[in-house]
C-alpha cells in the first residue's frame, strides 16, 4: 500500500534532463562556482603554456623570459625601482582622462541619441575624428598643452571620447519607442521623458559602455606616456625596450592587464548592485 508507484521511463528521462546542468545552450545559465572555476582555468592556461614553453628551452630567455624571471623582476621593481609610484601615476592619468571623457561624452551621447538634428549635425564629424589615430595627435598635444600631465591626460581623452559618445548614443537609441510614446500619452514633456524614461532605461547599457571604454583608456596608456614621461608603467615598458629588458616589458604588460581586469570587475560589480533586476 505504501509503495510508491514507479516513475514512467519517459518522465524519469525528462526529470534527468531538467536536473542535469545545461551549459551548451544559447544564453544558458551557470552557477557562480562553475563560472569561477572555468574563469580560473581560462586565466591559468596561457601562463601554464608559457611556463612549459620556456621550461623546455624552446624560447631564448633574452626574447621570452619565463614566468619566474618576470616574477623576480616585479619583486625587484617593487622593492628598488618604485613600482608603487609608477602604478599610482598611471592609474591617475588613465582615470582622469577617462572621467573627463565620460563627463562630456555621456551628455553628448544622450543628445545624439535623442534628437535627430543633433545627430545629423555632429555624428559625421565625430565619426570622421574617431578614425584618426591618437598617436598622431602627440605633436599637436605637445604644442597645445606642453609636456606636463595635461598632455598625457589629453591623449587618453582623445583615444576614448569619440567612441564613448557614439556608443552612448546607440545605447540611448535602443530605448524602446513604446516607452517614450507611453510617457507622451500620459502628458510628460521632453525633459521628463529624458529624465524619467530614457535615462533609467539606458543606464545599464551606458554602464557597459563605460566599462568597455575604460578598457580602451588603458590601451592608450603607453601612447600617452610617450610624451616626455619619466614615470609610469607605460614609460617603464618603453624604457625597458630601449635596454632589451624583456622581463620588465612582460612585467609591465601583465601589471596593466591585471589593473584593467580589476577595473572591469569593479564595473561588473557596480552593475550587479545597481541593476540587480537585470538578468546577466
Amino acid at each position: 500500500m505504501n509503495a510508491q508507484a514507479p516513475v514512467p521511463e519517459n518522465k524519469a528521462a525528462s526529470v534527468s534532463r531538467v536536473s542535469r546542468p545545461r551549459w551548451w545552450v544559447i544564453r544558458g545559465t551557470m552557477s557562480g562556482r562553475t563560472s569561477a572555476i572555468l574563469a580560473a582555468i581560462g586565466l591559468a592556461s596561457p601562463f601554464l603554456a608559457w611556463w612549459l614553453y620556456t621550461l623546455m628551452g624552446f624560447a631564448d630567455p633574452l626574447f621570452m623570459p619565463g614566468p619566474g624571471a618576470v616574477a623576480e623582476r616585479i619583486w625587484h621593481w617593487w622593492t628598488d625601482e618604485g613600482l608603487l609610484n609608477d602604478t599610482a601615476i598611471s592609474v591617475y592619468r588613465v582615470m582622469v582622462g577617462f572621467l573627463v571623457s565620460a563627463l562630456i561624452a555621456l551628455p553628448l551621447g544622450l543628445y545624439l541619441g535623442t534628437y535627430r538634428p543633433v545627430q545629423a549635425t555632429l555624428e559625421p564629424l565625430i565619426d570622421f575624428i574617431r578614425y584618426m589615430p591618437a598617436v598622431a595627435f602627440i605633436p599637436l598635444v605637445m604644442l597645445w598643452v606642453g609636456i606636463g600631465e595635461s598632455s598625457k591626460i589629453l591623449i587618453i581623452f582623445i583615444g576614448t571620447f569619440f567612441q564613448m559618445a557614439l556608443m552612448a548614443a546607440e545605447d540611448v537609441r535602443r530605448v524602446p519607442m513604446a516607452q517614450i510614446e507611453a510617457a507622451q500619452t500620459m502628458g510628460a514633456n521632453r525633459s521628463e521623458i529624458i529624465r524619467l524614461v530614457v535615462l533609467p532605461s539606458a543606464r545599464p547599457a551606458l554602464l557597459d559602455t563605460l566599462r568597455i571604454t575604460c578598457g580602451w583608456a588603458w590601451t592608450y596608456l603607453v601612447v600617452a606616456e610617450l610624451v616626455a614621461s619619466n614615470s609610469g608603467l607605460g614609460y617603464a615598458i618603453l624604457r625597458a625596450q630601449r635596454y632589451m629588458h624583456t622581463d620588465k616589458i612582460f612585467a609591465g604588460i601583465l601589471l596593466i592587464g591585471l589593473i584593467g581586469l580589476l577595473t572591469d570587475q569593479a564595473f561588473r560589480w557596480i552593475g550587479r548592485r545597481a541593476f540587480h533586476w537585470q538578468k546577466r
